[in-house]
């Protein structure tokens, strides 16, 4: 039987779990279940797994947000709050120091040649997120088809990632939910009035987000640019950071011009070795973006915008669609729609795997209509080595992605003083 925790209890934990959650959301995810599920009778197995599902379906860290629906499930909205705030906490206080120590020695040539060693890794990683999600959403050739078209029309930029998002969970919602899937059994309601608890928490959650941005958007300048890039990549952030990374990359790189390639590529390396949600990434790219337009308060002014923009939708979406998990679990259509968009994610995240290997791999490639390719005279035998030891310590060996994560850091700086 669950039991209503105390409130000291819920920072004990819930700030443990923040310190903790190191190596993705399938590790966090398993992390929250021990400590929530399994060490103490505070949630029953069932409840777990239903407000996974929930938070499967929304926009934005799960990990995180399934923190926060179980510290809602608990304690109510300061539950919530408590639980949310505690698992980002640890990691985005890292992430700033990360940040900070990049921004001044990141130039150095013994940093920058371990860093060849930090992007081989990312290689590894996002090649391991892909085989997982594989087996997960490439289950029939409708799927596969819906990945192969979000690729081809990422990678030769004839779509942006916000309108293959958009189209896979219309198919989705139009063409496959004709069938019936089974409704979860119905969950007593956590409140008298659901929805106007609803309509309350849109209000003030959403006007905790637009307030600093609408003054932001007012300023003008490079803060109002990241307050109003961050909130759209807050909507649309399906499948994760490996899945935003593309289009952050675009964005940053081409479009604003804030970061070079090679930096977002050390960004998501780096904010591998964090606590906490691997979208952090957007805390970082602001804070370093900040730190190279403008200095210090600069960056500590950009990266708080990012997280302020990244998070408090999380809370909303949470909030907002808690008292009504059920109804929207049962929900035939709802559940074609996402298991659309993940075969979509799962073409966007190929995208990023091979842009990050050809600019890895190739200190030269070329424009065409089907998107860029190497040019292979410039082939960098450093990087092919590295990508190959990562791959085989991760997939094959299964090192842990820490150790990887330093060995690789290690044997590029090595190489790069030879």
């Amino acid at each position: 039987m669950s039991q209503t925790p105390h409130i000291s209890e819920l920072f004990r934990v819930f700030g443990r779990i923040g310190l903790l959650s190191f190596g993705g959301p399938a590790a966090q995810i398993g992390l929250m279940h021990q400590e929530l599920v399994e060490r103490r009778p505070w949630l029953k197995e069932k409840e777990f797994l239903g407000a996974l599902s929930f938070c499967m379906l929304l926009p934005g860290p799960e990990a995180m947000q399934l923190a926060t629906f179980c510290g809602w499930k608990l304690r109510g909205t300061l539950g919530g709050i408590i639980a949310g705030t505690l698992f980002v906490l640890p990691g985005a206080a890292l992430i700033f120091c990360l940040a900070a120590g990049y921004a001044t020695y990141g130039n150095l040539p013994l940093v920058s040649a371990a860093f060849v060693g930090v992007k081989a890794a990312v290689v590894a990683i996002i090649l391991q997120a892909l085989i997982g999600l594989s087996r997960k959403v490439l289950t029939n050739n409708i799927n596969m088809l819906i990945a192969a078209i979000s690729f081809v029309a990422l990678y030769s930029d004839t779509l942006a990632f916000p309108v293959v998002i958009l189209l896979a969970g219309i198919f989705g919602l139009v063409f496959q939910g004709s069938d019936s899937t089974p409704a979860l059994e119905d969950q007593p309601a956590q409140t008298p009035n659901p929805l106007s608890y609803s309509f309350k928490a849109i209000f003030i959650w959403g006007a905790l987000w637009a307030i600093p941005v609408v003054l932001l958007l007012r300023q003008g300048g490079f803060l109002s640019d990241v307050a109003l890039f961050f909130s759209k990549l807050a909507i649309v952030s399906f499948g994760g950071a490996y899945a935003l990374l593309a289009y952050m990359v675009q964005t940053v790189v081409q479009d604003f011009g804030w970061l070079s390639t090679d930096q977002m590529m050390d960004a998501l390396g780096l904010a591998e070795t964090t606590p906490g949600p691997l979208i952090l990434v957007t805390q970082f790219v602001a804070t370093l973006s900040g730190a190279l337009q403008g200095g210090p308060w600069l960056a500590l002014a950009a990266g708080v915008t990012a997280l302020w923009c990244t998070f408090i939708p999380c809370f909303l979406w949470i909030f907002a669609g808690a008292p009504h998990v059920a109804r929207i679990l049962s929900s035939p259509r709802l559940n074609h729609a996402l298991r659309s968009i993940a075969a979509a994610v799962f073409g966007v995240i190929l995208n990023l795997s091979v842009w990050f290997m050809l600019n890895l791999l190739f200190e030269q490639t070329q424009t065409t209509a089907f998107g860029a390719l190497p040019v292979l005279s410039s082939f960098d035998w450093r990087a092919g080595f590295l990508c190959a030891a990562t791959i085989l310590a991760l997939l094959t060996l299964r090192l842990p992605l820490l150790a990887t994560l330093f060995i690789s850091a290690s044997t590029a700086a090595i190489l790069g003083a030879m």
